[in-house]
Formats: C-alpha cells, sequence, structure tokens
C-alpha cells in the first residue's frame, strides 16, 4: 500500500483570446473534476471508480455537434490491472457515456459497442437516457454555425483540409480571424468537449477513461481517438493514458512496440 495518483483533462482547443469569465469557468469545472477524484482517493474507492466518477459526475450539459446537428457521443474505460476494457461510440441518448462503456467492459462478452447497438444495450441495462435535444446548447449550435461557414468537412488521406473563407469583420467573420488555428480552423470554433482522468490508487491499481463528444461539424459516423483502447484511453499494472486533441492525428501516430 502507497499512496495515489491523479490527472484529468478538459480538452483541447480553449481558446486563450475568449473572455476571461470563460476560461475561469473551465477552470472550475476541471477544480471541481479534481476534487471529486481526490475526495473519492480519499474514501478509498479503487481506481476504476474514481476515474468512472470523474468523467460524468461534474460535466455540465452539452455536446459537439457533428455535421447534422444531433449528438453523437463515444467514451472508453480501461482497468489496468485486470486488462479489460468497455468501449462506446455513436450515443444519441444515453446521459453518461463512460458509464455505459464501464457496463460494456463488466456486463458484455464484448469490448467495443457502437450506434444503435449501443443505445439498445443501454436500455437493457436501465441506464439513465435523456431526449437528443438535451445535450444541443446554443453555444454549441453557434459553433457549428462557424465551422460551416469555414466549410470545414473537406478530408484528405492524410489530414483535414480546411478551407477558410475570406469574409467580413463581424459575426461569424470575425472568428475566422482568430490566429490560433488547429488544422487551419480557428481554435475558438472548436468546442472543448474532451474530459479525461488517469488514477492510481492507494493500492497501486491504474485505470484511465475519456468521453467527449468529438469535433464540432464532424462527419456523421465519424469515430475518434476517445474510443481506442490503446489509442486515446490505455491502462496497465505500470500506466495510464488518456489523450485529448485532434483525434485522427492522434490515432495515426500510434506506434506499437
Amino acid at each position: 500500500m502507497g499512496g495515489w495518483a491523479i490527472a484529468v483533462h478538459g480538452g483541447a482547443g480553449v481558446d486563450p483570446n475568449l473572455p476571461k469569465e470563460r476560461q475561469e469557468e473551465a477552470k472550475r469545472l476541471l477544480t471541481r473534476c479534481l476534487d471529486i477524484g481526490i475526495s473519492s482517493l480519499r474514501s478509498n474507492l479503487p481506481a476504476i471508480d474514481v476515474v468512472e466518477l470523474v468523467n460524468w459526475k461534474p460535466i455540465p450539459r452539452g455536446s459537439a455537434l457533428p455535421e447534422n446537428g444531433t449528438v453523437e457521443m463515444e467514451a472508453s474505460i480501461m482497468d489496468g490491472p485486470r486488462r479489460r476494457c468497455g468501449a462506446v461510440s455513436g450515443l444519441t441518448t444515453v446521459k453518461n457515456p463512460v458509464s455505459l462503456a464501464r457496463l460494456v467492459m463488466e456486463q458484455s462478452p464484448h469490448s467495443y459497442l457502437g450506434f444503435s447497438g449501443a443505445e439498445e444495450f443501454a436500455k437493457k441495462q436501465g441506464v439513465e437516457m435523456v431526449d437528443n435535444e438535451y445535450f444541443i446548447t446554443q453555444d454549441n449550435v453557434e459553433m457549428l454555425k462557424l465551422a460551416k461557414v469555414a466549410n470545414s468537412i473537406l478530408l484528405s488521406t492524410v489530414q483535414f483540409d480546411y478551407r477558410i473563407p475570406t469574409v467580413g469583420t463581424c459575426g461569424a467573420g470575425a472568428a475566422m480571424d482568430s490566429p490560433l488555428q488547429m488544422n487551419g480552423l480557428p481554435i475558438s470554433v472548436y468546442a472543448p468537449e474532451t474530459v479525461g482522468c488517469v488514477v492510481v490508487d492507494k493500492d497501486g491499481r491504474c485505470a484511465a477513461a475519456t468521453s467527449t463528444g468529438g469535433l464540432m461539424n464532424k462527419m456523421i459516423g465519424r469515430i475518434g481517438d476517445s474510443p481506442l483502447i490503446g489509442s486515446g484511453t490505455y491502462a496497465s499494472e505500470l500506466c495510464g493514458v488518456s489523450c485529448t486533441g485532434e483525434g485522427e492525428a492522434i490515432i495515426q501516430r500510434v506506434e506499437t512496440a
């Protein structure tokens, strides 16, 4: 028996040019995640329980929106000592995706369920479900509009090929003027929707979990790195990993020993 450790992240893509109150709001949310994790570890909860709690309990309503304006959420969780994992994609009505990922790990013969199959499994497991509209916030509707103005859905074989139009200096056009970009798009149009946590408990057990709504204006059916074990999430008896950023780049750069 020894000490414990915890690391949390609230996703990539927060523009430092955002108003101070928005930045402070993000910091408060991360602090709340951390406090829940610390309290749970001090109560001797095992690592796998802690990463699940941190990935759903403090998270506010909302999700990144795909190109059709609905929601497709994904998550994964991994129990390091047992080398067991669960993952889900394409969720539209499951309130806590990471909890469903854990149920896939513990209550199914599989490691990964997606879309209608994952939703049907959720119903059978009795998890909390809500209308799709629950996840659609006005802020994210506006960000989706900005991404569409930027014509941000063209793909190449290597990376996203975004074309930023030359538009005015007000409204949507003003958002295109940000010098901070990811794949050619201003970072401000990305929703920092990914949440991740890695924990080592007092008994040395390691676990990791990641949950996300994905990229704003993503294609329907797109799956990022977050639900992919060994890419966006991983845990063993030695380490734990939860990634955030552009999923395509993370997936393409995974190397095996």
